[in-house]
């Protein structure tokens, strides 16, 4: 089973998401089975039967809004452990049917935390989870390394397919992602540029936390995985632009995901008609659009939630740091600081 994972095909993508004669290339991580996290979920779990952290059997929790949960199943499935994923009452019902039909347990938690969101009750929960379930192992997916080495097979990948990648384009989640192709790829082309797509209402890159409607990417916490020093901007895109980008991209390409998706889709398809026309931009596409039919591409969904028709400006507007006001719409910022390490206050 887990041949099925890896060697995904790239995909140029041009108009209407980029100007003509212009474009990115697009690696589809949707055609693993469950998705980028594929990836992660196997090498997470053979690290640590391989340490010894987690022994023949033991059961494996982990916090999930749904794709690390399909790679978790895998994973369980693979090496023969028992699969309990703690995720909240906004992850999609047909998600919760496709991880109960792969042999993994859901545990909805029932309150948001106050402070730390929906993201900080699951995470509390887990820790509850292994307190009750002697010889239970959490791959702590925010914080855990294998988590950004899990990513070197997939950088080795873009670098066969396309050559050479002067700008990388990623969506943030966790940050595995990120941290470990642009890793790989710095290694070959010392001067790539590595963009980060982000959400709004995401504290990551330095925003206040507020509720957010996409999933798959942003954060309530702060995860030790984003390596903010290998980032050259960031880009916060709003649920209504990246439901925009996800109908183009279908539209016109047969190509299809989710908000991550179609963040990093308008985000790429702009830097295509700014940078040299020589440029060759890479953008990851981390899952295809299983989970969001009942969302992304359902219209009463979208119409209820004001998401219909919100065609994105031709341009981001731009924010000098990320501190300096809260963004609502497509933004980008030059400046990548650690909300840690920020001067300027962040919460911690």
């Amino acid at each position: 089973m887990t041949g099925l994972v890896g060697n995904t095909p790239v995909l140029r993508v041009s108009e209407p998401l980029a100007p003509a004669g212009r474009g990115f290339w697009a690696k589809l991580e949707g055609l693993n089975p469950g998705g980028i996290k594929d990836r992660p979920g196997l090498h997470m779990v053979e690290r640590a039967r391989a340490r010894g952290d987690l022994r023949p059997g033991g059961m494996i929790v982990e916090s999930t809004s749904g794709t690390l949960g399909l790679g978790l199943a895998l994973a369980g499935m693979v090496h023969g452990h028992p699969v309990t994923l703690v995720t909240d009452p906004g992850l999609e019902p047909s998600m919760t049917r496709l991880l109960t039909a792969y042999g993994a347990r859901v545990d909805v938690v029932a309150e948001a935390h106050p402070t730390g969101g929906w993201q900080q009750a699951r995470r509390d929960r887990v820790h509850e989870l292994l307190a009750e379930h002697t010889g239970s192992w959490c791959p702590d997916q925010y914080h855990n390394p294998d988590n950004v080495a899990a990513y070197t097979p997939l950088g080795l990948e873009l670098a066969a397919q396309l050559g050479h990648v002067d700008v990388l384009v990623c969506s943030v989640g966790t940050g595995g992602h990120s941290a470990g192709i642009s890793r790989v790829l710095r290694r070959l082309y010392p001067e790539l540029r590595l963009v980060g797509v982000d959400t709004i209402g995401s504290t990551i890159f330095g925003q206040p936390a507020r509720g957010r409607l996409m999933r798959g990417l942003g954060s309530s916490i702060y995860p030790r995985n984003v390596a903010y020093d290998t980032f050259t901007e960031v880009h916060w895109v709003a649920p209504g632009e990246a439901v925009w980008a996800c109908r183009r991209l279908a539209a016109s390409h047969y190509a299809t995901g989710g908000w991550s998706v179609g963040a990093v889709a308008l985000v790429a398809g702009w830097l295509a008609g700014t940078l040299p026309p020589e440029t060759r931009i890479a953008a990851v596409f981390p899952d295809g659009p299983q989970r969001y039919l009942g969302t992304v591409y359902d219209d009463a969904y979208c119409a209820a939630h004001g998401l219909l028709d919100v065609e994105p400006a031709q341009a981001p507007d731009e924010l000098a740091h990320p501190r300096d006001a809260e963004v609502t719409r497509w933004t980008r910022c030059a400046t990548v600081v650690d909300p840690l390490a920020d001067g300027r206050g962040a919460e911690r």
